[in-house]
């Protein structure tokens, strides 16, 4: 700096009201700011911004500036926090579905998305088939259990028998099953494991 005033001397005379002084902050600190900027953000043009923006959101906020650490660190702290602000803004990034590599990502992700569900419900109607395979009393304990969500105690009141009863009709079934499954679907039950 040609003047010879230190930081805090050209932070006193701008908060005195000579803004002009507040160039010479700028000039002396706008590599150091550009850097740190273009540390975290790659591209030049957004690092330019976000140093324009550290230069700006100092000056409004000089006077809290308490002198209690080098101006360096204090600006540094402007710019970490500005550029991961930018950073979090230009992280939700918006696709135009005219770029065909994106629409048929989004188409595949669709297909996707529509074979699990095809698949869900094969699975689905595998099982309901096996369990209609069942006697009665199994298939009522399953559904109630399984396909209602009945807890141990709503499945034992709904069968008018005791929670321990349930539960080990419950047990028995779902051994019942697992063997109507393993002897009618036993290609499908492999692909499942």
């Amino acid at each position: 700096m040609s003047t010879g005033l230190s930081d805090n001397e050209i932070i006193s005379q701008v908060l005195n009201g000579n803004q002009q002084a507040y160039a010479q902050l700028v000039n002396h600190y706008q590599n150091y700011v550009f850097t740190l900027a273009q540390r975290m953000i790659k591209n030049r043009e957004d690092a330019e911004e976000v140093a324009q923006d550290v230069f700006i959101k100092a000056y409004k906020f000089l006077a809290n500036f308490r002198g209690e650490s080098k101006f360096s660190t204090w600006l540094y702290t402007i710019v970490h926090n500005s550029c991961i602000t930018f950073l979090r803004k230009k992280k939700v990034e918006m696709h135009s579905l005219d770029n065909e590599a994106v629409f048929e990502r989004a188409n595949n992700i669709d297909s996707g998305i529509r074979a699990n569900t095809v698949e869900q419900k094969s699975r689905q109607a595998m099982v309901n088939e096996a369990i209609a395979m069942l006697n009665p009393d199994d298939a009522q304990v399953i559904t109630l259990f399984y396909k209602a969500e009945q807890s141990l105690e709503e499945t034992a009141q709904v069968l008018g028998i005791e929670a321990t009863a349930a539960k080990v009709r419950l047990h028995r079934a779902r051994g019942r099953l697992k063997e109507k499954m393993e002897t009618h679907f036993s290609h499908e039950v492999k692909d499942l494991n």
